[in-house]
């Protein structure tokens, strides 16, 4: 047997792209640029893209020693498989639908919350990702307590660039990695480690 240690590829592109596609077009639908009628487009993606490739990446994370990225992709890959649950269940909350999705999207916030401020000592991709996916849940959850369809709309646009920088940042590992160097930048920490 060897003793030369495994070397994996990055799972973070994968991670954000699982994540990122799952946004945008749950985000169109919540902006109501798309009409909810395909909500079905959007628990399928959620339960074997969002949610199941996203769970994948944090386990490979984990096996990298990234501890913030296997928390992440793990926990918002279960937050696909989740929702999917949620939806395809939601009769039987009755007339406490809103506050009950209200809670849960609350929730959601207060871990993206701790998460963001992880990504001070990240990188500046990362940092307006999860700033924006606060905003979204914090207005998602606002909308769903009080039945604002302008509240959710407006979470649905703050949604919309979240995946979209999502997507960007997978793009940007994917294209630096093949290149070799920074070819798309994502930045650098706002706050050096002294690690």
């Amino acid at each position: 047997m060897s003793d030369k240690p495994v070397v994996i590829g990055d799972p973070g592109p994968l991670g954000l792209t699982a994540f990122g596609l799952t946004t945008v077009i749950l985000s169109l639908i919540n902006a109501a640029v798309l009409p909810g009628a395909i909500m079905t487009v959007v628990l399928q993606l959620a339960l074997v893209f969002g949610g199941s490739a996203q769970v994948l990446a944090g386990m490979w994370e984990f096996r990298k020693g990234n501890t913030f990225g296997a928390t992440a992709f793990t926990s918002y890959g279960a937050f696909w498989i989740s929702f999917y649950l949620l939806v395809n269940n939601i009769g039987s909350m009755k007339t406490d639908a809103g506050i009950g999705v209200g809670i849960y999207l609350l929730m959601w916030g207060v871990f993206t919350l701790y998460m963001f401020i992880g990504t001070f000592y990240i990188n500046k991709a990362l940092f307006f990702i999860f700033l924006f996916l606060l905003v979204t849940f914090i207005l998602l959850a606002l909308g769903n307590f009080s039945g604002s369809a302008g509240t959710t709309a407006l979470g649905g646009w703050f949604g919309l660039i979240t995946g979209i920088l999502a997507l960007y940042a997978a793009a940007a590992g994917i294209v630096n990695s093949v290149a070799g160097k920074t070819a798309w930048p994502v930045g650098g920490a706002f706050i050096k480690s002294n690690s």
